[in-house]
């Protein structure tokens, strides 16, 4: 009972990795997108902490188990599983209704993440070296008493710091349940297309799948390494249709379309791995002998060292280009976000936000305040369409003299923008009502106030004073025109004096 795994000694991460491909998630167009709207345990594990270990949880949908002798050999026969190309089995938690296993964390993901992130860049000396991975980890798979997998897929070949790919989620077929195609689950559909059509035509297939089922599942998956991509063309056949016709056994055997990337004796290959007649299809060591002569004059002269430094570099190549791409964009943002930050807060205010300091309150001896309303402007919305006008609020709140002072020419500053508003409000037209004309109140005062900054998360630049109340009832008890309170403003290019 070494394998047995309590829940409370799980120590769960907030962060989930992977298994299913999140970038496979984020290329799927709509209408396949919704048929994920139910995410399960097996598109996501969740990563964990078992004594100091992090593993990969895989929910299992089950809420009872019958721990008997079967599951026990089970769980032994995992157990003992040990090679460089197949993750280790920790443990398994089988205490409902957290019913649950326990596999190695490779922090690369899975392959199918790795195939469709562009901005990893694959030659072929990698592709083949994911390939013969997968033929290393199978062929042990295949000799030992797990005897086969039963449901390969590009997603449960994952890939570790290293960049070498282990085989996952072998063996345990007493945790597994079955489900048919006509449940009406599209995603399920579309796992299934890595399964042989003679288990497809069987109502209960074997849990533990079969050695050339096995084969068939890796032909697939060198189609996906060769096209980088779903190996059927999911725009022309949705996952159920292209089921029902792997299913039919009367008609042409249904395959993927071969890519002209890819080489006459890797074509080959995949052609003989995906035959109809599961009795004619070559075992994992033959296949190895076959890929020997695919790679002949490619990777023969290269031994593990070289291979795993050249992935190494590779990686370290891409992973310099992601990192240049992801800083432009993120100083673009950057740049964004501080011109948002400018237009609502002052500037002077704003650089201090910026770096971190904190903006005190700060009282201002003199300063102007301006209020403006537009009149009727209730009237007009109840008569216009959402799209035609601004809901709101037609309030308008200006102030010279602060954050930075500018002696006295705060008083003449605000008469003049408050001149040249008055007079260009008269030139507006309406545009959906131009026979009425737009009228704007305005109050100014002037006088003394304190101004800070308010908030956080949502930071607002706010002044407080009987100077800002009394501008405000300025504007909203004087009439159709500006009116000034304490206010003795020269405007300078007319050349009066204006007295209130």
């Amino acid at each position: 009972m070494s394998w047995k795994i309590k829940w409370n000694d799980i120590d769960f991460h907030t962060k989930y990795a992977s298994m299913a491909s999140v970038s496979r998630l984020s290329l799927m167009d709509n209408r396949r997108r919704a048929s994920i709207g139910s995410v399960q345990g097996q598109i996501f594990a969740r990563l964990c902490q078992y004594k100091g270990v992090t593993a990969a949880v895989k929910r299992v949908e089950k809420k009872y188990v019958d721990v008997n002798r079967a599951l026990l050999m089970e769980m032994k026969e995992t157990r003992d599983v040990s090679h460089n190309n197949v993750a280790r089995f920790i443990g398994a938690c089988v205490d409902p209704p957290n019913v649950a296993i326990l596999m190695e964390y490779c922090s690369k993901g899975s392959l199918q993440d790795i195939l469709q992130n562009e901005a990893i860049k694959l030659d072929w000396v990698f592709r083949y070296s994911l390939i013969d991975d997968i033929i290393s980890g199978m062929t042990y798979l295949h000799g030992c008493p797990i005897v086969s997998h039963g449901h390969l897929h590009s997603r449960n070949c994952i890939v570790d710091g290293r960049f070498v790919l282990k085989i996952s989620d072998y063996g345990l077929p007493s945790l597994r349940t079955h489900r048919k195609p006509s449940d009406g689950d599209s995603h399920y559909c579309s796992d299934l297309l890595w399964k042989a059509p003679e288990l497809l035509r069987i109502a209960s297939p074997p849990p533990k799948g079969t050695q050339p089922g096995d084969v068939y599942s890796f032909a697939i998956i060198i189609q996906e390494i060769v096209i980088r991509d779903e190996p059927y063309d999911l725009d022309l056949m949705q996952p159920e249709e292209i089921i029902e016709r792997l299913m039919e056994p009367e008609l042409p055997p249904y395959r993927p379309t071969i890519d002209d990337a890819c080489s006459s004796e890797l074509a080959d290959v995949m052609r003989s791995c995906w035959n109809e007649n599961p009795d004619e299809r070559p075992t994992f060591v033959h296949i190895r002998s076959m890929m020997r002569a695919v790679t002949k004059g490619i990777k023969g002269k290269m031994n593990i060292v070289d291979d795993l430094l050249l992935r190494m570099e590779q990686y370290a190549n891409n992973l310099e280009a992601l990192v240049e791409e992801r800083t432009v964009a993120f100083l673009e943002e950057k740049k964004r976000s501080e011109e948002l930050l400018y237009r609502v807060l002052p500037r002077s205010v704003a650089e201090k936000l910026r770096i971190g300091q904190r903006v005190e309150p700060e009282a201002y001896d003199w300063v102007t305040i301006y209020f403006s309303d537009i009149v009727g402007f209730t009237a007009l919305s109840a008569s216009s369409s959402p799209m035609q006008v601004e809901t709101i609020g037609d309030a308008y709140m200006v102030v010279s003299g602060l954050p930075v002072r500018n002696g006295d020419n705060h008083s003449a500053e605000i008469s003049r923008m408050a001149l040249r508003l008055q007079n260009s409000v008269t030139k507006f037209k309406i545009r959906h009502h131009p026979e009425e004309e737009l009228k704007l109140r305005i109050g100014i005062h002037t006088g003394p106030c304190v101004a800070g900054v308010v908030g956080l998360t949502m930071p607002r630049y706010c002044l407080f004073g009987d100077t800002v109340n009394t501008a405000s009832r300025m504007e909203s008890n004087g009439l159709r025109k500006i009116t000034c309170s304490n206010l003795l403003v020269r405007t300078v290019a007319s050349g009066w004096l204006f007295y209130c």
